[in-house]
């Protein structure tokens, strides 16, 4: 197994001597087939499955124009993330291009606030997991399913990173194949071609209050519920830092992430809100089980939970080493402490997956303990996270993409559609996303809370490095941290080259 360093390394020990941290790198241990097969499976996240109802009960058959609108901010928002890490792939993605861009203090505080939704979500993920195991073994306990599931996936993750790949191309696997017979028997249904199936025509879509039941209020309640579904497609720029070819790997997921967007959440809405009024009290409890009793499937909402069940597990799959990687990646720049950056003989940041899974199941006690008061305050903190991470985003690439132009066009392999419009496009559009989240109680909730834990690790990323800035002495690891930031070292790929700069 090839192994490089990465453009987030360990910095130079004191001494000019290197230690076993820095004489170990991330493997590259994920082939082509697992990093294609996550870019796909990626986008199909426990979000689309679970969440979906909530939206179509508020914006009726306008979701479609919701998830169609969130899903164009979330294509900017890919193109810019794949042209930047095309350019210098790493495993910690956007926090080191924001580091890059803006300064140490933006990858700090990019880093840890997506390490913190990360491990969030592997507490709800877990939960909800628990929760469809137990009802079909009404006998036993959630807690007995959920660290099951939390001790697989972290042992799953400090073997090798092959084993996070062959399972997650599994995963991807499975939810693929379900969206697209989904999608299928649903095309059917409305062209009148399934026995015992009618045509609807367009009688859900104008009917019930119209397309727009309950205005422009119920089409932001829509959108807002659309953009959170989309959170976790970062995921495929961490792992393409483990690929055999970085490079082409990220290009290629970002190049095919329209049609995927498109396809999987705008092609699946339109189905459901075609076949079932959109005020039918099962497309709350469960869009995609109502439409599958629709068409006469049996046990159509097993057969959902099923795929529910696939898509919760491979998000807890993913989510642990996307959030083991980011972490490895931060301490490795200085950033966290150096004790949990250490990487083992096959290639994996083992004290980071096994932090990332503690911090993950010490949430899920919570959810258990005080569901509707720490974990509650937990989820609000978060809540927005995704939207701050999309912002350095847009950010760091319209400050990045001058400097690539100037110093490195050849590394230009993924290029963002008509820079700088569509950034500034991109950014108004995350603006727009947060002021909209005002106009709601939960939502502006989750925004004061969340703008209060970026505003912390601001104030705490700037107050670092202006202490690296003062004292060498202080600031060792964070100087070397800098430096390798701006070097410009990288993984090996394609176009970007073996050597550290």
């Amino acid at each position: 197994m090839t192994r490089t360093e990465l453009s987030d390394a360990p910095p130079p020990s004191p001494k000019g001597s290197r230690t076993d941290s820095e004489r170990s790198a991330l493997s590259h241990g994920l082939k082509q087939r697992h990093l294609s097969m996550i870019a796909l499976g990626g986008v199909i996240g426990a979000g689309l499955f679970v969440g979906s109802g909530a939206g179509i009960a508020a914006a009726g058959p306008s979701i479609v124009l919701a998830y169609a609108a969130s899903g164009l901010l979330v294509m900017l928002v890919m193109r810019m993330l794949g042209e930047m890490s095309a350019a210098n792939p790493a495993s910690g993605s956007f926090s080191v291009h924001a580091e890059r861009a803006l300064g140490p203090w933006a990858g700090f505080t990019a880093g840890w606030i997506y390490w913190a939704l990360l491990c969030v979500a592997i507490a709800t993920e877990a939960t909800a997991a628990g929760d469809i195991v137990t009802q079909w073994l009404p006998g036993t306990e959630p807690w007995m399913w959920v660290a099951a599931f939390m001790a697989l996936f972290c042992l799953t993750n400090l073997v090798a990173v092959r084993n996070f790949g062959e399972t997650e191309f599994w995963f991807a696997a499975l939810k693929i194949f379900a969206i697209t017979a989904f999608l299928l028997l649903g095309a059917a249904a409305i062209a009148g071609v399934l026995p015992g199936v009618e045509a609807p025509g367009t009688a859900n879509l104008t009917g019930e209050g119209g397309f727009l039941p309950a205005g422009t209020n119920g089409l932001v309640v829509g959108l807002l519920a659309s953009v959170f579904a989309y959170g976790g497609l970062e995921t495929v720029t961490i792992a393409a830092a483990e690929s055999e070819d970085p490079v082409k790997g990220v290009a290629k997921a970002v190049r095919t992430a329209m049609w995927r967007i498109a396809v999987f959440y705008v092609g699946s809405m339109l189905v459901i809100v075609t076949l079932i009024p959109w005020d039918d009290k099962s497309v709350v409890a469960g869009p995609y089980a109502a439409v599958l009793d629709h068409i006469g499937i049996p046990a159509a909402a097993q057969v959902m939970n099923i795929v529910v069940l696939v898509a919760l597990l491979s998000a807890m799959n993913a989510n642990i080493y996307g959030a083991s990687r980011m972490a490895y990646s931060l301490i490795a720049r200085g950033q966290g402490p150096r004790v949990l950056g250490r990487v083992g003989a096959s290639g994996v940041p083992r004290p980071a997956v096994v932090a990332s899974s503690v911090f993950g199941f010490v949430a899920v006690l919570l959810n258990f303990w005080w569901p509707d008061t720490v974990f509650q305050w937990l989820l609000n903190t978060v809540g927005a996270a995704t939207l701050v991470v999309w912002g350095f985003i847009a950010v760091s690439q319209l400050v990045s993409r001058r400097k690539l132009e100037r110093e490195a066009p050849e590394k230009l392999v993924v290029r963002m559609w008509a820079y700088p419009v569509l950034t500034v496009v991109a950014l108004l559009g995350i603006l727009a996303v947060l002021v909209l989240m005002l106009r709601e109680g939960d939502t502006r909730t989750q925004l004061a809370f969340t703008g209060c834990l970026t505003a912390v690790l601001i104030a705490t990323g700037l107050a670092r490095q202006k202490a690296r800035e003062r004292g060498p002495g202080r600031g060792e690891a964070g100087e070397g941290a800098g430096r390798v930031a701006e070097s410009g070292e990288e993984t090996g790929g394609s176009n970007a080259g073996d050597d550290p700069a």
